[in-house]
């Protein structure tokens, strides 16, 4: 194959890249860590134009813009000359996964040290060819040139002349926050024409010659064991293959609808499900299955905390289980050629799936190469890819090219779910309406923001499992994982309901009562400027106006939200009117992505505030489409206002993540603004309104 053909097949075409990419694919597949020397991440062509490589992948979520506005920042070139290739593990380097909103907060100073090493090393290239020290050069849109000689100018592409840089440079130094021409400018988003104009590629869109559609037979609940099938009515279709390995049995067709149709006529019987739980008992069990506790904070003493209450509010919050729901289900395509497995999955890891399938197909690191295409939508639900594996099996056993996308019913049974949870807490107050304890335990959610962000001086938070780990077998009927911004939903729901019943209970203005025991001057900013844009002023609630406040702190990125709501006390609905989001998460590299990006989890939050959650029974899952599972409607979307707040001084926190922990509290306290109810259990449905209200 040659270098054109190459770059075609690779998805890379378009960067013009003067580098070998051969031994990019030898030097960075297998390396378990970010590489420190620059050239993993860059490539320059012969006009100047930057290929920036690196292992994220784009789900919408905005990082191919955030992440070329570092490189184009730091190697002071245009952005729009900046052409980024992501997720291939041939030809970009190690990385972890896309998830936990750690592509600018944690990837970006490796790929800005890369760039500044880069342009440093340039710049002494310039320095050689036009005989100066580098302290008379200058650099402006990749051309340097000489302060005062303008004509005296060499380009990037020049010096680089399609050869990879050898010299390397220590201890250089990125730009300071000052000096930023484009990181913290809104720009067009790299994946924008692409979307709009139906040229984007996705999972399902890449078809090798001669792909077959594969269906596999699933279970019709968890836990369900396969005891004889039958497929001779499936043989009699024309053109449909029939695989069966193990535990694997799939229908092929080159068509699919007619892989379904095969499927439909697979007669199969299975031992029922040893599970009897539902969506009602589920919290039940999970306080009698859960494991001991651990603790994470012990500070000051309960006893002493509780002497000084004199009053006392205990409550008990639970979360169901909520689904991924991403527009584009999993898919993958696998392509065995010549001992070497190819696969184009819809995957936020890609290189944790290369590993998966190097074990899984007893093959070696150099014969598998993973490529994810744009995902439409992971929110920690694509941190794996099932149907990779499967497709990968099938390609290798029938010797074409193999695509498994799952059905909508499929996304649903097979997903990882938040888990379902329960937390305790306990609290009291002093004379002066100060909170003299606090108790905190949550069960099988996990420990991230479970501590509290306010000045409590006799504390205790605890936790019992968690959808990391700390899971005894039996403790939940499917699969759990990662949920945007995982197990800090379920813990600020439960934090800050409490927080705002506890104002209550002293007749104190919700925010007032916050301000009161906070010390972090950060978090103390991000509220006053989220009541500023609102137009609070203060009242004790429930007021009648449906106003509520919610914070927290997610991974040093702090945040504050107030709302507006109206509840109909005939029907339980709710309408959520505005919604206003101030946000500190230090330096803005995308000032637009990061407004969309809170955009997306107020949005995404009122889903798992009102209506999402997973019914079951006896391993079965009863929702299987948008039909029962009630995603927001546009219709139901508020007015949101993005209030992002300058912090030149702290290095770029993410972004993807803090604005949907707040939303359950949210609109729990801004509901019991307005008619005075109190609602502990997500999702707070019509009837759980209704319900609440006759109480």
């Amino acid at each position: 194959m040659n270098r054109r053909d190459f770059l075609k097949a690779t998805g890379a075409f378009g960067l013009f890249v003067t580098f070998p990419l051969s031994g990019a694919v030898q030097e960075h597949a297998e390396r378990p860590g970010y590489p420190k020397d620059f050239n993993a991440y860059f490539r320059i062509g012969p006009d100047g134009r930057v290929g920036c490589f690196v292992g994220k992948v784009e789900m919408g979520q905005g990082a191919m813009t955030a992440l070329a506005m570092l490189a184009a920042e730091e190697l002071d070139v245009p952005l729009e000359r900046v052409d980024m290739l992501m997720g291939d593990t041939d030809l970009c380097p190690w990385d972890q996964g896309t998830w936990g909103s750690l592509s600018v907060w944690q990837f970006g100073p490796v790929l800005r040290g890369a760039a500044a090493e880069a342009r440093a090393v340039l710049l002494q290239l310039a320095a050689e060819r036009l005989g100066v020290p580098v302290e008379r050069l200058q650099v402006q849109a990749g051309i340097v040139s000489v302060s005062g000689a303008p004509a005296r100018r060499v380009g990037y592409g020049e010096l680089v002349q399609g050869k990879r840089i050898e010299k390397h440079l220590a201890d250089v130094k990125v730009k300071p926050v000052a000096q930023f021409t484009q990181v913290g400018k809104d720009a067009p988003r790299k994946d924008g024409r692409a979307k709009v104009t139906g040229t984007a590629k996705f999972a399902a869109d890449i078809l090798p010659p001669g792909t077959l559609q594969a269906c596999l037979l699933r279970p019709p609940a968890h836990g369900a064991r396969l005891l004889s099938v039958d497929t001779s009515e499936a043989e009699k279709l024309p053109g449909v293959r029939i695989i069966r390995e193990g535990d694997l049995l799939a229908v092929l067709h080159v068509r699919p609808d007619g892989a379904r149709e095969a499927l439909g006529r697979v007669k199969a019987k299975y031992q029922p499900s040893p599970s009897t739980l539902d969506d009602q008992t589920i919290f039940e069990h999970l306080l009698k299955a859960a494991p001991p506790a651990r603790e994470l904070v012990a500070r000051g003493s309960l006893l002493a905390g509780e002497a000084l209450a004199v009053q006392r509010l205990d409550a008990t919050y639970l979360n169901g289980y909520v689904a991924h729901a991403p527009m584009e289900p999993h898919t993958a395509v696998a392509q065995w050629d010549k001992g070497r497995m190819t696969v184009w999955a819809s995957t936020q890891a890609p290189f944790l799936l290369k590993g998966q399938l190097v074990q899984a197909l007893g093959l070696k690191p150099r014969e598998v190469r993973v490529i994810t295409p744009y995902l439409g939508g992971g929110f920690g639900g694509k941190g794996g890819c099932p149907p990779a594996l499967e497709a990968a099996r099938l390609a290798r056993l029938a010797g074409v090219p193999v695509q498994v996308t799952w059905s909508r019913r499929e996304e649903f049974f097979l997903d990882s779910f938040r888990p379902a949870a329960v937390v305790k807490v306990r609290a009291g107050l002093d004379k002066g309406g100060r909170i003299a304890f606090w108790e905190h335990h949550v069960v099988a959610a996990g420990d991230q923001e479970a501590q509290s962000v306010y000045d409590l001086p006799h504390q205790r938070i605890q936790s019992s499992g968690g959808w990391m780990g700390g899971n005894p077998p039996g403790l939940h009927p499917f699969a759990i994982g990662a949920w945007r911004a995982p197990a800090a939903n379920t813990n600020v729901h439960a934090s800050e309901s409490h927080m705002d019943a506890l104002a209550a209970l002293a007749k104190v203005d919700p925010l007032e009562f916050r301000l009161k025991h906070l010390k972090n001057p950060r978090m103390v900013g991000v509220l006053k400027a989220a009541a500023k844009a609102f137009g609070w002023t203060p009242k004790a609630g429930p007021s009648g106006r449906g106003f509520g406040v919610a914070c927290a702190d997610h991974r040093d990125t702090l945040v504050a939200a107030m709302a507006e709501v109206a509840v109909d006390k005939k029907t339980g609905e709710v309408q959520v009117k505005r919604v206003v989001v101030a946000q500190d998460m230090g330096v803005v590299v995308h000032p637009d992505g990061a407004r969309q990006q809170v955009e997306g989890c107020v949005t995404m939050g009122l889903g798992y505030a009102l209506t999402e959650e997973v019914r079951f029974k006896n391993g079965q899952v009863l929702d299987e489409n948008f039909d029962t599972y009630r995603i927001p409607r546009f219709a139901q979307v508020p007015l949101i206002q993005t209030i992002l707040i300058d912090n030149p001084g702290l290095p770029a926190q993410g972004g993807g993540e803090p604005a949907i922990v707040v939303m359950g509290a949210l609109i729990a306290n801004a509901i019991h603004d307005a008619v005075g109810i109190r609602l502990l259990q997500l999702p707070m449905t019509p009837e759980r309104v209704k319900q609440a209200l006759k109480v």
